[in-house]
Formats: C-alpha cells, structure tokens, sequence
C-alpha cells in the first residue's frame, strides 16, 4: 500500500513538473545505492525541496522515506498521504520517536532522507546542524550521503522579504549527491556534523554558483545569497531570523562565521534524542 500510494504521487508530481516545464538535473546520483539501506542529508532552502530529492532518487529506484516537521499531518488530507507514503514525523520537543522510526526503517532497507538544519536557511547558507543523522549513520553503519538543492527556492521558501514565488515555466533546479561520509562506532558525533555542515557547503556554493543560478547585475535578487551577490539576508541577519534548536551544533563552514558570536533565535531543547 505505502509503494502503490508513493508512486501514485511521485506520477502526479512528475506531470506537475512537467507542466510548469520544469528543469531538473543532478550529478552524483550514482552515490545513492540502488537497494539496501541508504540515509540522505539534504540542504533546505524552500518548502518542496523533498519533491526534487524524489525525483532524482526514484531514477535509482528508490522512493525515500523523509523526516518531516510534525504539524504537517495537521493539514487536512496531507496526514492520511504521509502515513500510507512511509515518511517519518518529528517533533522537536520529542525527537526519539522519529529517531527509532528512522532506525528501524534503515534497518529494513529503506532509504531515509532527513534536513538536518531542521529548517530552512533565510541567508540560503548551510545553518547550525542537528547531530540526529550522524548518530543514525553511527548506530546503524549506513554512511550518510549529502545533498546539495538549489533552485527551488524560487518556488516556495523563507526570506526577510521572502521571494515572491514564481511559478512561471522553464524554471532550473538542481541536486548534487555527494560522496558518503562514514562514521564509525567510536567517532564524535559532533566531529562529524562538522564534516557534513563542510560536505553541504560546498555542494550547495557549487550549485549556486552556476552560470543560470547567478542572478543579472544590477536586479535585486533577495533569492540569492549575500556573499554571492544576492539580496538574501546575510547571515548576521539570518541569525536573528532562523529558528534554530537548542542542540544543533555551531558552524565551522561557510561565510561569516562571526555571525554566531551573537544569541541567535533558538526553540527550546527537548528530551535527549535516544
């Protein structure tokens, strides 16, 4: 049922793309396997970024299992779709339930997919990161795959103004996978967020550096990072603007890094998440 449900939906998401002539493309696929357990890390920079690392996986033949924010399965219909799809909901005020969830479902097999910003980036930087992913790798030897998205935010994101969405045809998104980051039973897993926040930050700066990403001189650009010449809040700002838990670890990657010497927005901790 929850294949039969996904698929249905992956086909009415591949003709909506299709509609809106939507481009999509990516590089490093090959370092999401093709069967067997599988954990992905993903940059989030707009709402349906989920929609675009589906896409590229399903040309592997996987369909992912995402760790998305609880409230969602408040929107009438939306938990009904959620549940029969496979995906996992995380509260952050109870992270061991979708942290147990997570685990089982990699230990079956599954792919599983998580953003381990815990939230989308108003300066389009790679935030603060949550260890919960790195701990999964540890646990369960799957080796966490990162993915850069870009693109995306031009349909549906945050901002201080946010983007204006534009839904107009022919619109560029694009993914990089990156090369596997393993970590082993003794490792620190904060050691190791600091690899992945490095690994995210360099995907996402190469996708967001490409020619048709750059925005023209001279037009404001608030879709656009501020260090790569965009109207995006920086990231003194962003601070200020992100909603960051308590637990995530501190950035070592990316510009301005002087920017988390100040309090930022943060929610409260919840319980330990094992």
């Amino acid at each position: 049922m929850a294949d039969a449900a996904y698929r249905f939906v992956n086909a009415v998401g591949r003709a909506a793309l299709r509609g809106l002539r939507v481009d999509v493309r990516w590089t490093g696929a090959e370092h999401l396997p093709h069967t067997g357990p599988a954990l992905l890390a993903a940059t989030h920079v707009a709402f349906p970024d989920f929609l675009f690392v589906e896409r590229a996986a399903v040309t592997r033949g996987r369909l992912v299992r995402f760790l998305t924010r609880h409230d969602v399965w408040d929107v009438p219909g939306a938990g009904w779709w959620m549940d029969r799809m496979g995906h996992v909901p995380v509260d952050r005020h109870v992270p061991a339930h979708a942290y147990v969830r997570a685990r089982a479902l990699l230990r079956s097999g599954e792919a599983v997919c998580g953003f381990p910003e815990a939230g989308i980036s108003h300066s389009y930087t790679v935030r603060p990161l949550m260890r919960g992913l790195v701990a999964l790798a540890r646990e369960t030897g799957v080796p966490v795959v990162p993915v850069g998205v870009w693109g995306t935010q031009r349909f549906l994101s945050v901002g201080d103004p946010a983007p204006p969405p534009d839904w107009s045809r022919g619109r560029r998104v694009d993914l990089a996978f990156g090369a596997p980051i393993a970590v082993a039973p003794g490792d620190d897993l904060t050691a190791r967020t600091h690899d992945l926040g490095h690994a995210l930050t360099g995907l996402l700066e190469g996708l967001q550096t490409l020619p048709h990403h750059r925005p023209d001189p001279g037009v404001p650009a608030v879709w656009h990072p501020h260090h790569l010449g965009g109207d995006a809040p920086t990231r003194q700002r962003a601070v200020h603007l992100d909603e960051v838990p308590f637990a995530a670890v501190r950035p070592s990657w990316g510009p301005d890094l002087d920017a988390y010497d100040v309090p930022a927005a943060t929610t409260p901790p919840g319980p330990p998440a094992r």
